[in-house]
């Protein structure tokens, strides 16, 4: 998961710490100064805003004190209640924060060599498929020698200030830090894949099945190292942080620090006793107002759970931002949750392992429809297959597949204005066996995203075995945009961008002949096979010119449902494709019949119901079964 780093606009940290200490000057970021350009992107200041180092703010400044925690963190004057509730997640795991903050004991003050000290910092982000090393001064801006933005519980502790200047400089300035999205910052800490989920479909609160089941999968991606937020959707401008009778606020990001099943009663009964509660621990990033309801701090609820389980689950009794409830009073009161999970392609590991495959794309525009890769969504049929393709393999009879899209992140400065994100989405398309080229027609349906102008799109699907065609889109045509795609499967799916419309002329072209016609055939089934006492265990083979495409076992049926398709660039014409229903053995296949397929180019994907017949091409009749076979045949190779 954790790559080399590269240098962030080429600010190498050693080379530059060194410099300043032969120098013995404290660093000036030229990147990034201490000016209103880094504060906003549009309109004017407020108060007279006055950057200061540390040492000028406090005596004894420290990058931490007594440790790093999500109590460390409260938010300040600009609206990234949602970054701060990302780095309250972040503070609860040491393997990720020390990925983040690296170097961190080097980075730390030290009373006495104070010679040591550069005013340099630098923290790792993951953006766009790499991580990049950010490196800030520690110049902070303050207001009456408060700082206005994120600070800690202690006026001497630093480092979530820092971490906030360098997440500022990747976003352009503070302000573009103001109303951004949990799920980005939580990936940019991780490199892992987020997943909102809406509490609000499906009736959570009362179905009982389906919110255990979700339980379990946060839990999962808790106990597994991930990152989650929560929050409660605001209608209106007006209900943009109303305090509900409940404590809560809408418009509002929490972090969550805790997920777990709490046993009630008390010593050896509760040990006994199988009663469990599912509980959920958030963390307001105020730092304050907290949850009033049942299992709030001071609800006798917790007279229930014993004080060695209270210890445990690190109960206290102050408005400190953080507060336990039950998961069934979060789907309740919350709307949403973020899921960023980590996702393990170690094969050391003993949790399951994915395989990733990363592209990285673009929308393009050009005035040739076959170069052209900005074609918009479906609903603009006459450009929609201009976009970028990409093709991948299922290859078990189901697989759970994970697909991120994810639009290079755009910058909000004064002098290019605010940098807003494209409404992305994608489509999936279950396609022939053997594609090899670009789609031009529309097939199936296998799954498709939302579409938003978030900065990634997520989707988890199940999905059969066979081969797809995702077709990542801008909403709207001619808009045009760097993005990265992430497909992560149980193997390894062959995953590749199908960049040619047709086949390759070559030299070797006017020797061997080019195609004069595409045939697509898609056997969808057969019936009245021959049968055992068990039933056909039955497969279809589609052969033409030398190629063949072969479907999954269907076992057990004399009426299969193949639902298989081939693709046949044909040179010889005369020569007819045929299709094969043979019935898997143990020893040797068992051949059950074929038929033979003389299309024209202008097929118009007719259902064909034909009679199987043996090899020697006798009357139809003589072998049982019928085989569905819809064909679409055309000149042109690229209308399939």
């Amino acid at each position: 998961m954790f790559s080399c780093t590269k240098a962030y606009e080429d600010q190498n940290y050693s080379a530059l710490k060194r410099a300043c200490l032969r120098r013995k000057v404290l660093f000036e970021d030229p990147h990034f100064p201490a000016t209103d350009d880094s504060l906003y992107y549009k309109g004017t200041p407020g108060p007279t805003v006055r950057w200061k180092r540390p040492k000028d703010i406090c005596d004894d400044p420290r990058l931490f004190v007594d440790g790093i925690s999500s109590h460390d963190l409260h938010q300040g004057q600009v609206g990234n209640c949602w970054f701060v509730a990302a780095c309250s997640s972040l503070a609860s795991r040491e393997s990720l924060w020390q990925k983040v903050i690296p170097d961190w004991k080097e980075q730390e003050w030290n009373p006495e060599k104070p010679d040591s000290y550069a005013g340099i910092f630098h923290f790792n982000f993951w953006r766009f498929g790499e991580w990049v090393d950010v490196v800030v001064d520690d110049r902070l801006p303050t207001v009456n020698n408060q700082l206005i933005y994120c600070h800690s519980n202690s006026k001497n502790e630093f480092w979530c200030a820092l971490v906030e200047k360098a997440y500022a400089k990747l976003a352009g300035c503070y302000q573009a830090l103001d109303g951004g999205n949990t799920a980005d910052a939580l990936v940019d800490f991780t490199g892992g894949v987020s997943e909102p989920i809406d509490l609000t479909e499906g009736d959570l609160a009362t179905d009982e099945a389906k919110r255990s089941q979700l339980f379990e999968r946060v839990l999962k991606v808790h106990s597994r190292g991930g990152l989650i937020s929560a929050s409660i959707k605001a209608m209106t401008a007006a209900d943009m942080e109303t305090r509900l009778a409940c404590g809560l606020v809408k418009g509002h990001a929490y972090a969550v620090t805790d997920v777990r099943k709490v046993r009630l009663g008390h010593g050896l009964l509760a040990f006994f006793k199988s009663e469990k509660l599912d509980m959920i621990r958030l963390r307001n990033p105020w730092g304050e107002r907290e949850w009033t309801g049942p299992w709030s701090d001071t609800s006798e609820e917790w007279q229930k759970v014993s004080k060695s389980e209270r210890e445990k689950m690190g109960v206290t009794v102050q408005d400190d931002g953080e507060f336990w409830m039950t998961f069934e009073d979060m789907c309740r009161y919350f709307t949403d949750i973020i899921k960023c999970r980590l996702i393990n392609t170690s094969y050391l590991s003993i949790h399951k392992t994915w395989e990733e495959a990363r592209l990285r794309g673009a929308w393009t525009r050009h005035e040739d429809p076959q170069q052209n890769r900005s074609g918009g969504c479906i609903n603009h049929k006459d450009t929609f297959f201009q976009n970028p393709q990409y093709i991948f393999e299922v290859k078990k009879p189901e697989d759970e597949v994970l697909i991120c899209i994810q639009q290079r992140p755009k910058r909000s400065t004064r002098r290019e204005g605010k940098g807003e994100n494209l409404a992305i989405g994608f489509d999936i398309y279950k396609v022939e066996e053997n594609r090899q080229y670009r789609m031009h027609s529309l097939q199936h349906k296998a799954a498709s995203s939302i579409y938003i102008n978030s900065r990634s799109v997520f989707l988890r699907t199940e999905l059969p075995e066979g081969r797809y065609v995702i077709i990542p889109t801008t909403f709207e045509p001619g808009h045009t945009g760097e993005f990265l795609l992430r497909v992560f499967t149980d193997v390894p799916s062959n995953c590749r961008e199908l960049r040619l419309d047709e086949p390759p002329r070559t030299c070797w072209s006017s020797l061997c002949g080019y195609p004069q016609q595409v045939t697509q055939v898609h056997v969808l089934g057969a019936a009245g096979l021959k049968d055992s006492s068990t039933g056909a265990n039955s497969y279809v083979i589609i052969k033409c010119e030398g190629e063949k495409v072969r479907s999954a076992v269907q076992r057990g049926t004399s009426t299969p449902e193949y639902n298989v398709k081939g693709i046949f660039y044909r040179k010889k014409l005369s020569q007819p494709i045929t299709v094969q229903v043979w019935n898997h053995r143990v020893l040797k296949d068992e051949f059950l019949g074929q038929v033979h397929l003389k299309t024209a180019p202008d097929d118009l994907q007719d259902l064909h119901s034909l009679h199987l017949q043996d090899r020697s091409g006798r009357q139809p009749s003589d072998l049982p079964g019928i085989v569905a076979v819809r064909v679409l045949c055309s000149a042109s190779l690229t209308a399939v």
